[in-house]
């Protein structure tokens, strides 16, 4: 019986000393560190694809401008003008969704005399932006517009419809792609790596910018036609492509 109270008054000595040290001191601090560690190599290569096309759509800025005595004579002007040119427009198979006004502004014109500021008549102005397709179009408008009195052309932007551009992007992406593949295995090869599967893909797409020729409404009628052309847009992206190592 001896023998078992020992160990018991041990046990019990040990507990209640750790019971007063924690009232005394706080609790006795200990941690637990957690470890993790991944293996991680990566190959990464970047491939560029370019595609160049010619535009198919030309986006021309015209409009006409008239002085006048009075606001409705200034209206009627350029209203004149305007009708002229959207009926020449759509004799030329362009839609009325592909016409559409950007600026319509009527504003007094002002003198001054013997130190007094007052109205000297009023200019109007009418501004369209056309979309055309096919470009070919865009020569035989700006010679119609002109000979109805247009005064204001702005400039002619080249650039490819939605569809196109969509397919030049993704023509250009699959050859990035395969760029970038190609140039994988022949630096793995020449580094001695071995390439496994690819974990993950970026892409940055550069957008080609709009071919902007300037147009100008000739002075008087011309004999000469209106000869301008699109030159080409060009689509690039780059990919990089990222590989694990075996």
């Amino acid at each position: 019986m001896k023998e078992l109270k020992t160990p018991f008054f041990t046990v019990l000595f040990i507990f209640v000393g750790f019971f007063l040290y924690t009232k005394l001191f706080g609790s006795i601090p200990f941690s637990i560190n957690s470890i993790q560690t991944t293996k991680s190599n990566l190959f990464q290569v970047t491939g560029t694809g370019k595609v160049t096309q010619v535009p198919n759509t030309a986006l021309v800025s015209m409009g006409v401008t008239k002085n006048a005595a009075t606001v409705l004579e200034a209206q009627n002007k350029i209203n004149s003008v305007t009708d002229a040119i959207i009926k020449d427009l759509k004799e030329l198979g362009i839609n009325d969704k592909d016409i559409k006004t950007t600026n319509y502004s009527i504003y007094p014109n002002y003198q001054y005399t013997t130190g007094k500021q007052e109205i000297n008549g009023y200019t109007a102005t009418q501004n369209l932006e056309v979309r055309i397709k096919p470009i070919d179009k865009a020569n035989q408008a700006i010679d119609k517009v002109t000979a109805d009195g247009a005064n204001v052309v702005g400039g002619a932007t080249f650039v490819l419809d939605e569809k196109t551009q969509k397919e030049l992007e993704n023509k250009a992406r699959q050859e990035a792609v395969k760029d970038a593949k190609e140039r994988a295995q022949s630096l793995a090869e020449a580094a001695g790596i071995k390439l496994g599967r690819i974990i993950d893909v970026q892409e940055n797409m550069n957008q080609p910018y709009p071919i902007r020729l300037g147009v100008a409404a000739p002075a008087e009628k011309s004999d000469q036609s209106t000869n301008i052309t699109p030159g080409e847009n060009t689509v690039t992206t780059t990919v990089t492509l990222f590989f694990e190592t075996l």
